[in-house]
């Protein structure tokens, strides 16, 4: 947390980062990670190499989604682990397991 405090403001980079701006941002950098998966064949993960291609592509994109998402959280004052607690427990009772279990659907 400090680290990206600190790297924001050795380049004065906090006058961009408003909510609305990051939550930008970590929709470009979304839409990067589903790039890697848009063309592949269904088997492709199988590939040794391709599999190594596609987990290095996918690390660098995960970080920068965890960036913004840490840079929103920093400007919104939000503790992320409690937001992610709080919404498994509205997750829970929104998605009961007997109807739920081995279904895909949304409601």
């Amino acid at each position: 947390n400090e680290e990206i405090l600190t790297f924001v403001k050795d380049r004065d980079w906090d006058k961009f980062h408003t909510p609305k701006n990051l939550a930008m941002a970590l929709n470009v950098e979304a839409s990067e990670l589903l790039e890697i998966f848009q063309w592949q064949k269904e088997n492709d993960f199988l590939d040794k190499k391709i599999a190594e291609e596609i987990k290095k592509d996918t690390k660098d994109e995960v970080a920068d989604i965890f960036y913004y998402l840490l840079r929103i959280c920093q400007k919104m004052d939000i503790n992320l682990e409690e937001a992610f607690w709080d919404k498994m427990k509205k997750n829970k009772i929104k998605y009961p397991i007997d109807e739920f279990k081995g279904k895909s659907t949304k409601y």
